[in-house]
């Protein structure tokens, strides 16, 4: 089923994007390409791929990593200390998404 502009709109009010017209009508045909490409990736024959939880060069070995080791940590009142707006023993941020 081929989308509709009404799509493009919905996908852009999900991301927050405001687009104009011109913009609506010049990504229609992109999104439509890309969903197409996705459909013809589904049909892909994946039942002898091993999932894979990190992708890494042929050859590099194990990525380097620190050890796990406990250390001190702040208390909550030094983590807040330099905050310049705190609640209830948390940073307050301003609101940044607003929905209407």
């Amino acid at each position: 089923m081929p989308l509709t502009e009404k799509d493009v709109r919905y996908v852009a009010a999900l991301a927050h994007l405001e687009l104009t017209e011109d913009e609506v009508r010049q990504f229609l045909p992109q999104l439509d390409a890309v969903l197409d490409h996705m459909q013809k990736l589904n049909q892909l024959d994946t039942s002898q791929v091993e999932p894979m939880a990190q992708v890494i060069t042929p050859g590099a070995g194990a990525p380097p990593a620190r050890l796990d080791q406990p250390r001190k940590t702040f208390s909550q009142e030094e983590a807040l200390s330099n905050a310049p707006d705190t609640g209830a023993g948390c940073f307050r941020v301003p609101r940044v998404i607003e929905r209407e």
